[in-house]
């Protein structure tokens, strides 16, 4: 072998193995990328996730052909409920063809988008698709669709248009669950999840950027869905889309329903609420205050979540005009204090009866939604308040001491929707731990016995009316008229005032009694709750009360129930 030879083949064997080392590398790298895309299509990117949550406020919007007959989307619908128990008020061939009459000639596609940019609400999500079937788009795997009425219209798609033209984030509700499919639950479902998988690709595909995939499973497991290759092509079509926790995955956020969600920091979380009692259209539905609906929002966000609040457009495409000034309410106040509720964070004080707090770099925001008294004590927190100031007029007192921090207002500059209280610190609010405040109520985390609760479930259980968190309750079973709630104050003490908190409105009588010896005496009484009813009465010393329901429209729920003992 010549001397160029012996030079050259340890030159060849030195890059063929730089080859075989790179081919490998790449191999590993290819591999090692796919189990990272393996795992990310079951989460939404942090920047994606924070942008969200940002946004704080959104428009939910339930429509179909039902709106023709006020009655509930989906579950007027009579008929088999495949994989549920009970049935609607509506024949189903009757429900089925509704669409045939459904010409919602007003519907403005614009104007909804900027009623919700009116509103303050910085994204909107639609339902495409409810438990009925009916699709609002002009799918091509269904007849059973918005372009086949007499209207012929893709909803969908004018609603896509507009937000992208407004800068409204966009959204759509899509139910896996269908009563109207012939192939949904039955021996040939994998032909279902085929159809389902097929609008989700439309829905992902047809109408440009999609910024939230809504589910709505009814307790449908992954495998129902094949939840896993379907938020595979969702996010492999939408990469920075955010889907909800409903389709058999927990996805990236949590869901409580008509209900404030607890305080939650460590997982996102979104209350969808409706305006009005029903998702869908109902005529002379009984509407939110604007109180209720400020508050609500306040409490959501103090609580580290978002709020997504639902209205339901009428048979001819309008929104109903009280919602729309309603919305536009919300709208003028988030003007004046939104920098309160956008890009901040919940906490450092936890939500209750007495409101809420949110935060952004140095600055806490104090929503104080009812005075406890002349003064709010809220704990102690490790950074100085260095000023303060009210975003709602006026002037406050604020006291901080190693113990706790004392803020009080004059009563002529204490709002009847919310007082906001801006504290200044000297170092980030978000380092500050989350802590909770004590109301004052005797009742509270003591002994408590109850006539029923709804399904013997824990999550409805006596306790939850005594534990000073609003966004849990005691709950009773369908159908109850009459109820009662027994505290156990362990010991006898001293009380005049009491708050009680209901849900849905549905006590029309009530009293509260003390027990002396073996009898029941009854110290105050009265007919409706609502959302907060504050009563004082002359100091009554016991040990055992109870909240007597004696009528009730439906199975009354509790939020709260406190005692107060006399101010010194």
């Amino acid at each position: 072998m010549s001397r160029s030879e012996w030079i050259r083949w340890p030159v060849i064997f030195c890059l063929g193995l730089a080859l075989c080392l790179l081919t490998a590398c790449s191999a590993e790298q290819i591999h090692t990328n796919s189990l990272k895309e393996s795992k990310d299509y079951l989460r939404a990117g942090e920047q994606d996730m924070q942008r969200w949550r940002e946004m704080k406020f959104g428009l939910f919007i339930h429509w179909g052909p039902v709106s023709l007959k006020g009655t509930e989307i989906g579950w007027s619908r009579g008929g088999e409920r495949r994989g549920r128990t009970g049935t609607g008020s509506i024949p189903a061939e009757e429900y089925d063809n509704l669409y045939k009459q459904f010409n919602p000639i007003k519907f403005n596609a614009d104007e909804w988008v900027q009623l919700a940019k009116d509103a303050g609400m910085k994204y909107l999500v639609f339902t495409s698709k409810h438990h009925d079937g009916f699709s609002m788009f002009d799918s091509k795997l269904t007849e059973y669709k918005i372009t086949n009425s007499p209207f012929k219209r893709d909803v969908v798609k004018e609603l896509a248009d507009a937000c992208h033209k407004a800068g409204l984030k966009l959204g759509y509700y899509h139910s896996p669950v269908d009563w109207y499919h012939p192939d949904y639950r039955t021996e040939n479902h994998s032909r279902y999840i085929e159809f389902l998988h097929g609008q989700i690709r439309e829905l992902c595909t047809n109408y440009g950027r999609l910024d939230i995939m809504w589910f709505d499973g009814l307790g449908g497991s992954a495998k129902d869905w094949d939840s896993e290759n379907l938020f595979r092509t969702i996010r492999r079509l939408q990469p920075h889309i955010i889907i909800n926790n409903r389709a058999g995955l927990p996805a990236d956020h949590d869901t409580p329903e008509q209900r404030i969600g607890k305080f939650q920091h460590d997982r996102a979380w979104e209350t969808c609420m409706t305006i009005c009692r029903q998702w869908a259209w109902k005529p002379n539905d009984q509407m939110k205050s604007l109180k209720q609906c400020i508050q609500t929002l306040v409490s959501v966000v103090g609580g580290d979540g978002n709020l997504l609040f639902n209205v339901g457009p009428m048979p001819d495409g309008r929104i109903e005009p009280r919602q729309v000034e309603r919305l536009r309410e919300m709208g003028r106040w988030l003007k004046k204090y939104g920098r309160s509720i956008y890009g901040t964070r919940g906490g450092p004080f936890k939500t209750g009866s007495w409101g809420a707090s949110t935060h952004k770099g140095k600055t806490i925001y104090i929503h104080i939604l009812n005075w406890p008294g002349d003064t709010l004590t809220l704990p102690a927190i490790p950074k100085k308040i260095i000023a303060s100031s009210v975003l709602t007029g006026g002037a406050a007192t604020v006291k901080q001491t190693k113990e706790a921090i004392e803020i009080s207002v004059p009563k002529a500059h204490q709002q009847e929707l919310d007082t906001i209280i801006k504290l200044q610190l000297d170092g980030p609010a978000n380092e500050i731990a989350p802590r909770a405040l004590f109301s004052g109520s005797l009742a509270m985390a003591k002994k408590v016995t109850a006539s029923n609760s709804f399904q013997n479930t824990p999550q409805y259980a006596p306790d939850k009316a005594v534990d000073d968190d609003p966004s849990t309750r005691w709950a009773t079973d369908s159908g109850t008229k009459q109820a009662w709630l027994e505290v156990d104050l362990g010991k006898p003490m001293t009380f005049d005032r009491a708050i009680i908190s209901e849900d849905f409105d549905r006590v029309q009588q009530f009293e509260l009694q003390y027990k002396d010896g073996q009898q029941w005496r009854t110290f105050a009484e009265g007919t409706k709750i609502g959302q907060k009813l504050k009563l004082r009465f002359s100091p009554v010393t016991a040990r055992y009360i109870r909240l007597n329901i004696l009528k009730a429209s439906e199975g009354p729920t509790i939020w709260e129930f406190q005692l107060f003992a006399p101010k010194k």
